[in-house]
Order: C-alpha cells, then structure tokens, then sequence
C-alpha cells in the first residue's frame, strides 16, 4: 500500500530547478541552519531552517512551485514532510540538495565571513572533548576517559539517527544565528 504522503512530495534534478528559477517559475526555500545559509546558498533561497521549522514562514506565491533544499536533500524531505502533514498539497525536494547544485556546475553565493560549517564545528567539539577526557584519563583518573566513550557513543547515535544533539546545540549560538534572513 503506498503512503499517500509520499504522492505529493516530489523531487527535482538541479538542472530543472535552474530552469524554474531562471524562468521565475519557483520559490526557493533552504531548510540548513543560519550559518550553512550565510556561508553559502544558491542566489534566492529563502532561509526557513528545520531547527526552527515554521510552516507559517514559508513564502507563498500563485503560479509557483515551492521547492525545498538544503546540503544533501535529507533535511529537505523531513521538512517536505512536515508541510505535507500540515495540508500543503505538494512540495518538491531538490534531489541531491546543494551538493547536485554544484555539482551541475551552477552558482552558488559564497560568504567567507560566515562562521565555519556546522559539521566542522561538531568535529571540532566532539574532537575537543574526546581529546580532553583521554588526556585526563591518563593523568588525572580513569573516570575522565567516561567522557570520551560518552561523546563517542553520541557521534554513533547521530550516525545511526541521522540527528546530531551537538550540532542542534551549536546552532543555538549566538554567533551560528547570523545571517538568516
């Protein structure tokens, strides 16, 4: 039996949203935290982020079609989702996210002043503190190295969940919040 959810939510290659887009046939609505959005987009997205998911901030517009992205198409959907359960009749999902866009070779608008990646700030961290706990394990008491084993054992969580406590965390920062728009 198919999910009738699933009917409604459509995906895109980068190359037809680009016609769309050239065309001003499309509302472009990136779902990537603030930060991801102010370091790089694709010229006219409008920034909705998943953390902070408001079905009434999605840009409505007659004639167009609302087509959702971010890095990979994976937050996408669940945000595609989320707007298929709250009675929008159709949503469409740029397969591939931001990845396929550049892939394709397309533009994107690039802000070397935005703060570093999400996933590079959760390296960073969780390097940190793995770090932290097995230098304090060795020299200070065993019961340090419990730090490590317990963000080890969340980078596994989120591996498996594909849901990242610390990023959600990081992206509450003040400085992970400029930028939206």
């Amino acid at each position: 039996m198919t999910n009738q959810l699933s009917t409604h939510l459509q995906s895109i290659k980068a190359e037809t949203l680009k016609q769309w887009l050239d065309h001003n046939q499309a509302i472009l609505v990136d779902v990537r935290e603030p930060s991801e959005y102010a370091a790089e987009r694709i010229h006219g997205a409008k920034s909705v982020p998943l953390s902070q998911f408001d079905i009434n901030q999605i840009p409505v517009e007659t004639g167009k079609s609302l087509v959702l992205c971010c890095q990979t198409g994976n937050r996408s959907a669940q945000a595609a989702k989320k707007l298929l359960n709250n009675g929008v009749e159709t949503v469409i999902n740029l397969e591939g996210g931001l990845n396929a866009w550049k892939q394709s070779g397309y533009a994107t608008q690039i802000n070397i002043n935005a703060p570093i990646s999400m996933f590079r700030q959760v390296q960073i961290v969780a390097g940190s503190l793995v770090f932290a706990g097995t230098i304090l394990g060795a020299f200070v008491s065993p019961w340090f190295l419990i730090l490590s084993g317990f963000v080890g054992a969340g980078l596994v969580f989120a591996g498996v969940s594909n849901t990242c406590a610390m990023a959600a965390l990081l992206a509450k920062l003040p400085y992970n919040q400029r930028g939206q728009s």
